[in-house]
């Protein structure tokens, strides 16, 4: 049970990571773009609006939580 229990950690981890924020736009990402994708063919674009939607929002928060 201890190594299942570390295993599953592990991916917490490395998913999640500091920011849950972040993990949670890049997997709406993914799945908007596979919503986007079955409905038309130009979908590649989402993925990195939603990436640099990302970006300014933490590091917004970070220049907020610097002062």
């Amino acid at each position: 049970m201890n190594k299942l229990k570390a295993f599953g950690a592990f991916w917490y981890e490395f998913v999640v990571g500091d920011d849950p924020l972040v993990a949670v736009l890049v997997v709406a990402g993914l799945a908007g773009t596979a919503v986007l994708s079955t409905r038309t063919t130009a979908s590649w674009w989402l993925l990195p609006v939603v990436v640099t939607l990302a970006l300014v929002t933490t590091l917004a928060r970070a220049v907020r939580s610097k002062k």
